[in-house]
This record gives structure tokens, C-alpha cells and sequence, in this order.
């Protein structure tokens, strides 16, 4: 029997450089003053479905399934305003009216279980859109002393959505392997 190698894939809305840039600042301010760098490791984004197991051979059946499923995808509007936390373990920036995202991972959803035949452990049941600045390596003692400055702290942006991104773990971050853009952006 041939054993096929895995590799970790996700799938995301993340913004226009600009503010991936400026996004990507926040986290290095976090581990520069946290000591949390985990964050680092990906582009700033929703994620729309937590990292999966598929093999590299998978990867055109993934890609046509998520280009068929953008084609009757709308654009539409991601506001950020401040930040929030998950308990002491992460810090993210919050998305106000996040509606919009919840209802494209629903549809989402049903792509992966259909085209894709993920199995319901695979499916992200519940969703709070979000951007994370600080996760996994961020210590309790580090969280208790810089979140009652953080969750005070202002910060508005917002971008339009054309499209999804599948990103492949590369062993020691996330990258961007194709972008989908919606069918009502040719």
C-alpha cells in the first residue's frame, strides 16, 4: 500500500496589503511586548475553515470545488473596531456585523461536506470572525497585564471581500497557494 504525505491547508478571507501590513504590525508589537509570535506564522485573515489534512493530490479537487463555489459569491463590506479576547489565550481584532461572514462560511460549509466529503469533525460548527494578533504562546501573566489596555485601545478599518484564499502550511508558516475571487467581480 503507497501512503499518501498530508499537508495542513485553510481557508480565509484575508485583506488588501495595506492593511495585512498594518495588521501584521499589531502582532509584532505583541510578541515584541508579549512575547507572542505565534501569530506571525500567517497572513492576517477570517478563517473560514480550520486547518485540514488532504494530500497535495487533493489540492486541484479543493481548488475547482472552491471556484465553482465562489461563482455565485457577492462581494461585501468587513468592518474591524477594537480588539477582543478568547480567555487569557488570545487577542483578536473584532469585526463588527460579522453577518456578512458568518453566512458565506455556512455556505461554505455545505461545499466541503458535499464536493469535498469532510467529515463533520473537520467542520467549523461555530464562528466568531475575527483577525488573531496574539495566540497559542501568549502567556496568562502577559495577557492579564496588557489586555485591560488593549481592550480600550481604538482600531477602525475596514475592506471589501472579492474573494477566498486557500493557504498551505509550508512546514514552518502559513502561505497563500491560490485566491478565488467571487463571480461577480469578472
Amino acid at each position: 500500500m503507497i501512503r499518501r504525505s498530508m499537508d495542513l491547508y485553510f481557508i480565509a478571507i484575508i485583506p488588501h496589503r495595506e492593511l495585512r501590513e498594518e495588521i501584521r504590525k499589531i502582532k509584532e508589537r505583541m510578541k515584541s511586548e508579549l512575547g507572542a509570535g505565534h501569530a506571525l506564522k500567517s497572513p492576517a485573515h477570517i478563517t473560514l475553515q480550520m486547518p485540514f489534512k488532504r494530500s497535495s493530490e487533493d489540492e486541484t479537487l479543493i481548488s475547482n470545488a472552491l471556484r465553482r463555489f465562489v461563482t455565485s459569491e457577492k462581494s461585501f463590506t468587513v468592518d474591524l473596531d477594537g480588539f477582543g479576547a478568547f480567555a487569557s489565550r488570545v487577542i483578536f481584532i473584532n469585526i463588527s456585523g460579522p453577518e456578512p461572514v458568518r453566512a458565506l462560511h455556512s455556505r461554505l460549509k455545505g461545499v466541503l461536506i458535499t464536493e469535498l466529503h469532510f467529515s463533520p469533525a473537520e467542520i467549523m460548527k461555530d464562528m466568531q470572525p475575527h483577525i488573531t494578533v496574539a495566540s497559542r504562546d501568549l502567556e496568562k501573566e502577559a495577557f492579564s497585564k496588557a489586555w485591560p489596555g488593549l481592550q480600550k485601545e481604538e482600531f477602525k478599518a475596514s475592506f471589501d471581500v472579492h474573494s477566498v484564499f486557500l493557504l498551505k502550511h509550508n512546514g514552518r508558516n502559513w502561505e497563500i497557494l491560490e485566491e478565488f475571487p467571487f463571480g461577480n467581480n469578472c
